[in-house]
């Protein structure tokens, strides 16, 4: 798993849909510029939903800004302590991600990875092969819908970390509850050819 947004792979076929989820708040507790390892807590369910989405043959991938890195609150190699763990604990439901992405930068740079700029899903697309506009993200922040509308994906906030608050004014095409909530919905979806035209999952 990259720990920071690496370069452009070479060209493959086209891959399977993918879902690309935000860490802190969505996947993982919000917690101001997490730190340590030992403090990472899966949201509940949250596991297991990931164990859903690679048992319905869906690639997934998170993609985070880390702006505590550019703020100088934790290094690069603290990050990947961290990044170790989520691995572990997700391992202990079953689970895997098929990549990581991260933007290192703060706000106030002009990089093309923070959300939501689309660099951290150029990347992934450019590793893995698959079409954004067939992706879902999934996200608490309204960066994270930005980001999904961007590349033509489909959106869903949670209302896990900051996404209650986000809820009276965002533009996602879905709200849910949670992580887990918003696999129902995904797993709804692969099944159908949409209004949007998405395609069945492919295994």
């Amino acid at each position: 798993m990259p720990s920071s947004p690496p370069v452009c792979a070479g060209s493959k076929p086209m891959s399977r849909r993918f879902v690309l989820i935000d860490r802190d708040g969505t996947l993982n507790v919000e917690k101001h510029y997490l730190s340590d390892p030992d403090q990472l807590e899966l949201y509940p369910g949250a596991g297991e939903a990931v164990r859903r989405l690679n048992q319905l043959g869906l690639g997934v991938v998170v993609v985070t800004n880390q702006s505590g890195i550019a703020r100088g609150y934790f290094d690069l190699d603290r990050l990947a302590a961290i990044h170790r763990r989520l691995g572990e604990l997700l391992a202990l439901d079953g689970a895997h991600i098929d990549g990581l992405y991260v933007c290192p930068h703060g706000p106030d740079e002009e990089c093309t990875c923070r959300k939501p700029r689309p660099g951290m899903i150029l990347q992934a697309v450019a590793d893995h092969r698959f079409d954004p506009a067939q992706a879902f993200v999934v996200g608490d922040k309204e960066v994270d819908v930005e980001l999904g509308h961007g590349v033509g994906a489909v959106s869903f906030l949670v209302r896990t970390g900051h996404g209650a608050k986000a809820v009276a004014t965002t533009r996602a095409d879905y709200i849910v509850d949670d992580l887990a909530a918003a696999v129902d919905e995904i797993e709804r979806l692969v099944g159908e050819v949409s209004p949007r035209g998405l395609l069945p999952v492919s295994h």
